[in-house]
C-alpha cells in the first residue's frame, strides 16, 4: 500500500513539473511577443510661413521708361528755319522717307522752306488718302504724277549738298506734321507756269507752285 501511495505520489509530482515546464515556455514567447521595440522614428518637417522677397534691379525703371520713351523727340521752333536747323540728318534713310527727301529735292530745291514743306505734305497727304497709294514710294513713283522720275527711278542725288540737307529736314518735318504747310490739306499742285486747267480747289500758290485739293 505505500509502495503504491510512493508511485502516485511521485507520478504526481512529475505531471507537476512538466505541466511547470509547458507554462513557463508559453510565457516566454508571449512575453516576447509583448516586449516593446524601439522603432527609430523620421524626424518630422516643419513647414514655417515667411515672406519671399526679389531683388528688383536698380536699372529695371530705367529700362522700362527707355523703352517706353517716344522715338523722336517733341519738335518746337519758333520759326520753320529754326525747325528745319535744328534736325539731324542721318547718313542714311530708310527708303520711304528717301522717296519723301527725293520728291522734295527735285521738285522744290531753292525754293523757300515754305515751299519745300508744301511740297513734302502733298505727299505725305496722298499717302494717308485712299485715293492714291498708301506710301511715300507709291506715290513718288505712281505713273505720270511726277516729272522727274524716269523709268520708275529717281536721277542721282547730291547728298554732300546743302539742298539735299534742307530737303532731309523738311522730310521729317512734313513726316511728322511738325509745322503747318501754307498749302494745308493739299493733295495736287503744279508748276506757276503752267494753266492745266484742273476743276479743283485752289488752295494757296506758294513761290513757283500752285496747290490744290
Amino acid at each position: 500500500m505505500r509502495i503504491k501511495l510512493r508511485l502516485a505520489s511521485a507520478s504526481a509530482l512529475a505531471a507537476t513539473l512538466c505541466t511547470a515546464l509547458i507554462s513557463a515556455t508559453g510565457s516566454g514567447a508571449a512575453a516576447e511577443e509583448r516586449t516593446p521595440v524601439a522603432v527609430e522614428q523620421e524626424p518630422s518637417t516643419r513647414f514655417v510661413s515667411e515672406p519671399v522677397v526679389q531683388a528688383v534691379p536698380e536699372s529695371a525703371g530705367t529700362a522700362e521708361s527707355e523703352t517706353s520713351a517716344p522715338t523722336t523727340a517733341p519738335m518746337t521752333a519758333e520759326s520753320l528755319r529754326e525747325l528745319v536747323a535744328a534736325q539731324s540728318v542721318p547718313q542714311e534713310l530708310d527708303r520711304q522717307m528717301n522717296c519723301l527727301a527725293g520728291a522734295i529735292y527735285f521738285e522744290s530745291r531753292g525754293e523757300s522752306l515754305g515751299g519745300q514743306l508744301a511740297v513734302g505734305r502733298v505727299i505725305v497727304n496722298r499717302a494717308a488718302s485712299h485715293r492714291f497709294p498708301d506710301t511715300y514710294c507709291g506715290v513718288v513713283f505712281q505713273r505720270s504724277q511726277f516729272s522727274f522720275v524716269r523709268g520708275n527711278a529717281m536721277p542721282a542725288i547730291r547728298k554732300n549738298s546743302a539742298a539735299w540737307r534742307s530737303a532731309v529736314a523738311v522730310a521729317k518735318i512734313a513726316d511728322q506734321a511738325a509745322w503747318d504747310s501754307p498749302a494745308k490739306g493739299a493733295l495736287f499742285f503744279h508748276a506757276a507756269r503752267v494753266s492745266p486747267g484742273w476743276r479743283l480747289t485752289r488752295l494757296a500758290r506758294v513761290d513757283n507752285h500752285i496747290f490744290y485739293r
